[in-house]
Order: C-alpha cells, then sequence, then structure tokens
C-alpha cells in the first residue's frame, strides 16, 4: 500500500539511503536545505531548513502517513570545554526544533494511515561515552519524548526512534578521517565494523511499514552490539 511520508532531512547519509528504500513503492517528500541527489529518486523534494523555518509555509498534503526527522548534530569535546551556551545550542537543534516541526504535523499524522514516526538518538545515551555530554544530553530527550508521545497518542500513532552507534555519514568525517581511526572504531564494536548508513535506513523502513504494527515507545538500538554485548 502506498503512503506518504515526509523527511525532514533526508538529502544524504541515513535519511537519504532511506528515500532510496521507499521512493520507488512511496509518496516520499523530503523537506531538507540541499537536494543533493534526489534528483536521482521519485522524492519530492522542498526547501527547508529544520532549525529556523516554519514547517507550516510548506505545500503538504492534508494527510501524512510517516514522519522520519532526521537532523542532528554531534558536538564532541571534553565537558570543561564546553559552555551552558553550547548545551543550549544542542538542546535546541537536536530536540526542541523535532518538538516544534511534530507539533505542527500531528494533524496530518492523526489523519494518516496506520502512521509512524521515527526519530534518531545516539547509543551515547545508553552508554557513559567521554565527550558526549551535550549529544548524550540532547538525544536522551528524544528518547523520553518518544515514550511519552507514543502513550499519548496510542493506538493512533505509533512512535519510535532509532538509537545507533557510529555511522559512516558526513558527521562522523572528523571521527574517520584515516586508517587508524577506522579500524580503532572498527574494533570497539562486537560486529567488528562501524554502521553503514544502509544498516539504519532498513531499520526505519521496517518502522515506517505495517511489519512494525505491534511496536511503539521502543528505542531500537541498531550499535553493532556495541550497548548490550561485551567480548
Amino acid at each position: 500500500m502506498e503512503k506518504t511520508i515526509l523527511f525532514i532531512g533526508g538529502s544524504k547519509g541515513i535519511g537519504f539511503e532511506t528515500v532510496k528504500l521507499l521512493h520507488d513503492t512511496h509518496n516520499v517528500i523530503v523537506a531538507s536545505r540541499s537536494q543533493g541527489e534526489l534528483s536521482e529518486t521519485k522524492a519530492k523534494h522542498l526547501n527547508f531548513d529544520a532549525f529556523q523555518d516554519d514547517i507550516n509555509t510548506l505545500d503538504l498534503p492534508d494527510n501524512l502517513d510517516g514522519l522520519v526527522y532526521c537532523p542532528g548534530t554531534i558536538n564532541l569535546k571534553p565537558f570543561n570545554r564546553l559552555k551552558t551556551h553550547d548545551f543550549e545550542v544542542d538542546l535546541q537543534k537536536n530536540f526542541l526544533s523535532l518538538v516544534r516541526i511534530t507539533r505542527a504535523l500531528l494533524p496530518k499524522l492523526k489523519k494518516g494511515d496506520h502512521p509512524s514516526i521515527v526519530y534518531f538518538s545516539t547509543v551515547a545515551v545508553q552508554l557513559g561515552m567521554p565527550f558526549h555530554t551535550s549529544v548524550a544530553a540532547s538525544k536522551g530527550a528524544i528518547e523520553g519524548f518518544t515514550r511519552a508521545l507514543a502513550a499519548e497518542n496510542a493506538p493512533t500513532l505509533r512512535v519510535n526512534a532509532i538509537a545507533p552507534s557510529l555511522t559512516h555519514t558526513g558527521l562522523a568525517d572528523k571521527m574517520l578521517n584515516n586508517e587508524k581511526k577506522l579500524e580503532s572504531m572498527n574494533e570497539r564494536h562486537p560486529l567488528k565494523r562501524i554502521g553503514k548508513p544502509s544498516d539504519i535506513a532498513t531499520m526505519v523502513k521496517f518502522l515506517l511499514s505495517e511489519d512494525s504494527s505491534w511496536i511503539t515507545g521502543q528505542i531500537m538500538k541498531v550499535d553493532g552490539g556495541l550497548s548490550s554485548v561485551k567480548l
């Protein structure tokens, strides 16, 4: 069954990998700052900056069956080098923008056919990881919000989040910019490699589909075993 799925972000990385999985069989709309390679897909692109633009100005359908919120930041610094302002910026970009856009789109989603929302957290929320205080705090807010929103909107609307470990996207370039760093990151994971965008995209596709119709309020750990397997 064809669904109408809106991606906030989605012109690169995990979002784009998911768009490629869905654009042939669904009506996919991507609202992002750049078009990237979306012209090679059937997805409709709308210019939109999630951190500052008003989603209500976009020409969107009255009904949405799925929402995937992709934008986020990774600000990795020791705590003593972070200012309060850094936490405020990360909270605004990772969480409060998500809340603002979700609030505006909720009426359209509630009109959808078995609608589903997918957010992104990080493995660093569950694991204590150095230099992650700011990102873990803001992404932790997403996990609590996911569960509460799922409870408030069941059984009409399903809400889940994915908590990946390090994945080979543009956001991770600084951590993977030489072979030694890549090898070190691979070895940290029980499955001996970091994630690929396609690893996460397949989970997004699953959570949007009817195959996951009995799943809501969950934080899905797609992390190469990092959060649960000790070697």
